[in-house]
């Protein structure tokens, strides 16, 4: 007798970036133009006094104001130029605008329970590379990037299977006491198959196993000693 069969979908809660580079609405020009430099991101998230997102900044909208459209990378390089200057000859020439007034707002943005697969459409629709993620009162706690979703994406079946049977071997204790395990992969989604012993919690095993880089989604169906007695 075989177990219900559990699936697990990967989570934007589990590939999200939890320290997050992020502005205030009074953050200036020159500011926000340091940290992407710094932090060689492409925007950041810009909240309020109680973590809210507001909105999001861009290297394109950091662009736009210095009047310098076109790849993100001359803009950026243009923005460097512009700090390396003195501060009284940037004066001159630096928008005044802040964060607050430089945001595209409303932020498009995800909750961590949310599948990284709706994140993925959220993206392509609404035409972002990055997604703020917000608790249920909407503040910040994390972001998410197109870059993040690929590496779960863009992985061959083969790649995900070598590194899921290193968890399952990692978790040697576990893994020998099941009987025959075998592990099959399919465009991401990961079946697998043994017999363990009746006190044996496999709830772990699952969760290594979905944890792999690549792996969207995890079939459990494996059976107690017991059921397959039967």
């Amino acid at each position: 007798m075989e177990t219900s069969t559990v699936v697990e979908k990967r989570t934007v809660g589990q590939v999200m970036t939890s320290e997050v580079v992020q502005a205030r609405p009074d953050t200036s020009f020159e500011e926000l133009a340091r940290m992407l430099i710094a932090h060689r991101i492409s925007g950041l998230p810009v909240v309020d006094d109680d973590d809210k997102v507001m909105g999001v900044v861009s290297r394109k909208d950091l662009a736009r104001q210095q009047g310098c459209l076109g790849r993100h990378e001359s803009g950026l390089h243009r923005m460097a130029h512009t700090l390396r200057r003195p501060a009284d000859a940037r004066s001159v020439v630096e928008p005044a605008l802040a964060a607050g007034e430089l945001m595209t707002s409303p932020a498009v943005t995800v909750h961590p329970e949310q599948r990284v697969a709706d994140a993925a459409r959220i993206m392509e629709r609404r035409h972002v590379d990055r997604l703020p993620v917000v608790d249920e009162e909407d503040r910040l706690i994390g972001i998410t990037t197109r870059r993040d979703l690929l590496r779960v994406f863009l992985r061959t079946d083969e790649e995900i299977l070598a590194d899921v049977a290193d968890a399952v071997s990692g978790r040697a204790p576990t893994a020998q006491r099941i009987d025959g395990l075998r592990i099959a992969v399919r465009d991401g989604m990961v079946t697998m198959v043994g017999s363990t012993e009746p006190a044996l919690d496999t709830a772990a095993l699952i969760r290594v196993t979905w944890r792999v880089d690549g792996v969207v989604g995890v079939v459990n169906r494996l059976t107690t000693g017991r059921e397959s007695d039967h």
